[in-house]
């Protein structure tokens, strides 16, 4: 599933396609995703131009400026709510977001085509359909799937003191609460696995228990993991790829996700495989505690 760095890997590389420029036409193959694909939406973005994307956790954010709005595309890196109308775009479980060109024929799982000023196209591809394109009016952060979430773990909002507040008198592995969008978003269970790791955390421990010295060890760990995912444009571990059609290499930097029964890089001692939340966890043992 893509997670952050995925999403993040992702919008830097469409940016350059689409940011300023005028949408020609909109082929919606299969309206069927995970909430149907707006009717109208065709004519709605016809002649209109895409401003600088933006990022929510992992939400993709593609405002929409009208013909007469005029303005150039700017700086995309911020995360912000300006646009008063944008498309939000969520990769659900096998979604990808692919730069193509006039000609390039799509394939079975290509469901929604967004053709630019220039001959780029924008391909949205999602083989199980779990994704999905909205169209939104008003401010992008007043949405309700938006308003709700935690600070993103890259930016200063997720200080030292973040964790630590939100874990008070929690029983809840900590593994699991940094899964917790209203806590922190797009730590998923990639990172959070690799973060435990690298702060020495064992993930099953009541989030509630850890001290918060711990806690900034693990923020520190967090920005690292993410920052360093984001560099090797994110994690391909089925069928990722990125806006450019590039899998992600971070996979061969992976510590413990993945790796049951593994010995540990750090210690030689052999990885263990958990459950929490319902979903699985491997650790060390001897290196979290």
């Amino acid at each position: 599933m893509p997670e952050l760095p995925e999403v993040e890997t992702t919008r830097r590389g469409i940016a350059p396609y689409l940011e300023g420029r005028e949408i020609h036409e909109v082929i919606v193959r299969n309206r069927r995703l995970r909430l149907p694909v707006p009717e109208g939406l065709e004519n709605a973005l016809v002649g209109s131009r895409i401003g600088p994307l933006s990022r929510r956790a992992k939400y993709l954010i593609l405002p929409i400026e009208s013909p007469t709005d005029g303005a150039p595309a700017g700086e995309a890196s911020r995360v912000e709510g300006e646009a008063r109308r944008a498309l939000l775009w969520h990769l659900g479980m096998s979604g990808s977001l692919r730069i193509a060109r006039l000609g390039d024929a799509p394939k079975k799982h290509d469901h929604v085509d967004l053709v630019m000023e220039g001959g780029a196209i924008l391909r949205y591809h999602d083989p199980r359909r779990f994704g999905f394109l909205d169209w939104l009016e008003g401010d992008v952060t007043n949405d309700r799937r938006l308003v709700r979430l935690g600070p993103e773990p890259l930016l200063p909002a997720f200080d030292d003191d973040r964790l630590f507040d939100r874990s008070r008198k929690r029983r809840l592995a900590v593994k699991p609460f940094l899964m917790d969008n209203a806590v922190v978003v797009g730590v998923g269970n990639i990172y959070a696995a690799e973060a435990l790791f690298l702060a020495g955390i064992d993930p099953r421990r009541a989030a509630g228990q850890i001290s918060r010295e711990r806690y900034v060890r693990l923020t520190a760990a967090i920005r690292e993991v993410l920052s360093a995912a984001i560099t090797q444009g994110g994690t391909t571990l089925r069928d990722f790829v990125s806006g450019t059609g590039e899998p992600g290499y971070f996979a061969q930097r992976l510590n413990v996700y993945g790796r049951d029964g593994e010995p540990c890089r750090r210690c030689g001692r052999e990885l263990r495989l958990v459950t929490l939340g319902q979903r699985a966890s491997v650790f060390c043992p001897n290196c979290q505690t």
